[in-house]
């Protein structure tokens, strides 16, 4: 079922300090334009890698679901792992056959790729937090 990593979240109160830091202390030199995604309560920024990508959040907004995170991490830090799938609805009904916590209402909403997504909770993930996005249909 699990595809390819497709990225690693960080949480940052700043998306442009950890570009610069991106950028300066890694030498990262492709680095997408940072945009809102007021549904989710976060702004989004990416920094493409050769194999994958790290997805830069930052909180938007008061109902961000980052305040919490940044609260209690306030320099921010890895928030979760996304892997592909070749079809969310499947992977989210084998996820609840499973025991697994699938969060929100449970309907895939569309991640910052343009593709579906769910969140499984991290007690069911060995303490991480787990996005499953659909695998984007370019890829193939």
């Amino acid at each position: 079922m699990i595809g390819r990593l497709n990225h690693i979240g960080v949480a940052t109160p700043s998306i442009d300090e950890s570009v610069k830091m991106y950028r300066e202390m890694l030498g990262a030199t492709d680095v997408t334009k940072k945009w809102v995604m007021p549904e989710q309560g976060v702004w989004v920024c990416f920094v493409n890698l050769p194999n994958s990508q790290i997805e830069l959040i930052e909180p938007y907004g008061d109902n961000s679901p980052l305040t919490g995170f940044l609260k209690t991490n306030p320099k921010g830090g890895q928030h979760h792992v996304c892997f592909e799938v070749e079809d969310i609805t499947k992977a989210r009904d084998e996820m609840r056959v499973k025991g697994a916590t699938v969060l929100g209402t449970g309907e895939p909403r569309i991640g910052a790729h343009g593709t579906p997504v769910i969140f499984v909770h991290p007690k069911n993930m060995g303490g991480v937090l787990v996005e499953l996005m659909e695998t984007p249909k370019a890829a193939h």
